[in-house]
């Protein structure tokens, strides 16, 4: 919490946010403004929610803090940042950029908010760095509801993979060691993308459709190429450790490009069992062997992990805000709080190997351990009431404005 000390103007915001930051690692059923706000002390949640919406203080300047402090700790020339989207489901239409859209979370079209993320990956371990709220273009074509939801004037509508665009802008112009850089087909399809990683000369895995066209002779699909592969041309390679050991697929990879400046090739992964295909798009300024890119196919599933473990462990997706400040501010403390998970491990992991007959600390045990020996919430039993009778007075008061509301309606 020291290295962002110096985004708040007052002392004030600054403790209310370290509060904030331990109810986010604290081991509570839900996580929202109240039950932080109960776990802090405080008498009513209205401190918390000031915090997110109206309080001053840089939320981009903590998000560039926490790169720096993840980058300070984990950092690596060779790692990748991996990009990715994740939905979170929502009720109503007056949260920012909520409207039905498919997102992978429920596998189908539901009423969600959807945002990009970029994760740093490496040996140490994996963290998110930045992110970015997807605003579809229903909303950026109306500008009194993005008022509403507090969205600043003049922002408009941005494709996924422009976000992700800029973001991978900001991280390397902040030089950010890495050196590739990978993530699903959303991006792989993306040709400005592709350009400006190139520009940069930083190598890149992305993954494109089957019907993606490539240049190896003749212009062809990906499938298409893949289907006149002969049997030698495939080789068995782990795409790296999941929780059931090494993931083997069977891999195969052509040049494409060959008129283009540096190496360019059509990465293909085959399933042992069910044969099914999937295609990546690779350069690099350097020529590089099949198990390298291999290797960075494979970064893209920490991505997800890293995702689904913020969720779980510093309540990455169990914001209840409305406005566009609210959500990037939630979000970039729960980013600080989960990289703090993470950071911890892997300075534990430095310190030596696990004793015999135990696996390392993982953030899932740190974070078990922090709650249960560090974190000090508010016990008395007469805050405990005080808390019971403010909830039931509050529902009381929301449930008597929504009957008088549908009495008023025709």
């Amino acid at each position: 919490m020291g290295r962002i000390a110096g985004r708040f103007t007052r002392v004030e915001p600054r403790r209310r946010a370290r509060a904030f930051v331990l109810g986010l690692l604290a081991d509570l059923p839900r996580k929202n403004c109240w039950t932080i706000a109960e776990h802090a002390g405080d008498v009513a949640p209205d401190g918390m929610q000031y915090l997110l919406a109206r309080a001053r203080w840089d939320a981009d300047g903590v998000r560039d803090d926490l790169r720096d402090y993840v980058t300070g700790h984990l950092g690596d020339p060779g790692a990748v940042l991996v990009v990715d989207e994740t939905g979170d489901l929502k009720k109503g239409t007056a949260t920012a950029g909520v409207q039905r859209q498919y997102t992978g979370t429920a596998g189908r079209v539901e009423n969600s908010q959807v945002a990009v993320y970029l994760a740093y990956c490496s040996p140490r371990g994996q963290a998110l760095i930045d992110r970015e709220l997807y605003l579809p273009k229903s909303w950026a074509a109306d500008p009194a509801r993005c008022h509403s939801a507090g969205i600043p004037a003049g922002t408009a509508f941005a494709t996924k993979p422009a976000l992700a665009r800029r973001m991978l802008a900001r991280t390397l112009d902040a030089g950010v060691p890495a050196a590739w850089v990978t993530g699903d087909e959303v991006y792989g399809a993306d040709p400005g993308l592709r350009a400006d990683l190139e520009h940069r000369q930083m190598s890149y895995v992305l993954a494109v459709a089957c019907h993606h066209r490539v240049s190896a002779g003749t212009r062809q699909r990906a499938d298409a190429l893949a289907a006149c592969l002969p049997g030698r041309a495939w080789q068995r390679y782990s795409a790296g450790e999941g929780v059931k050991g090494h993931r083997y697929y069977d891999w195969a990879w052509l040049a494409i490009d060959p008129d283009r400046p540096g190496h360019r090739w059509l990465l293909i992964r085959r399933n042992r069992r069910t044969k099914e295909l999937a295609f990546y798009r690779c350069y690099c300024p350097r020529h590089v062997p099949l198990p390298a890119l291999v290797k960075i196919a494979g970064c893209r599933w920490a991505i997800e992990e890293t995702i689904q473990a913020s969720k779980g462990l510093a309540g990455l997706d169990e914001h209840q805000v409305r406005t566009w400040a609210s959500w990037h501010r939630w979000v970039t403390l729960a980013m600080l709080a989960a990289a703090f998970l993470t950071i911890a491990a892997a300075t534990e992991q430095a310190r030596g190997p696990a004793p015999p007959g135990k696996i390392p600390l993982t953030r899932n045990e740190i974070a078990r351990l922090f709650a249960a020996l560090i974190i000090q919430p508010a016990q008395g039993p007469l805050h405990r009431l005080r808390w019971s009778a403010w909830r039931r007075q509050h529902q009381h008061r929301a449930r008597t404005c929504h009957y008088q509301r549908q009495a008023r309606q025709p």
